[in-house]
């Protein structure tokens, strides 16, 4: 129940999928970026699917790149220059067995919030 507030809270999209590329889940920012692909309707859709032949491919190696070690966990996958963000790929480990992967982003924009703005 933690973890999950924790990333539903994140401003970031996180797409989490098991190792057959199935989308087990995915926050309320990955569902409102996701929307004009179907949003949350893509939960139990194949990742692969969203992907060309070669975004695919690169997937499959990160995935095998991660099995093949614990120590393999996080890797660069682009710069969205639009968006000046970064992304990754994360490994998700139970007990350092391999159970699936995530796609993180990092925006580079200072936020624009204030500090501590109570009014909401």
């Amino acid at each position: 129940m933690y973890f999950k507030s924790v990333i539903d809270q994140d401003k970031s999209a996180v797409v989490i999928c098991n190792l057959q590329h199935e989308i087990i889940y995915m926050n309320p920012a990955a569902i409102k970026n996701y929307e004009k692909w179907g949003g949350e309707n893509l939960i139990g859709q194949n990742l692969l699917n969203c992907h060309n032949e070669e975004s695919r491919e690169k997937i499959r190696q990160v995935v095998e790149w991660f099995a093949a070690s614990q120590e393999n966990n996080i890797i660069y996958t682009y710069h969205n220059e639009k968006q000046n963000k970064d992304v990754y790929m994360v490994a998700l480990r139970d007990e350092g067995r391999l159970i699936g992967y995530y796609e993180k982003h990092e925006y580079r924009n200072s936020e624009t919030m204030k500090l501590y703005d109570f009014k909401k």
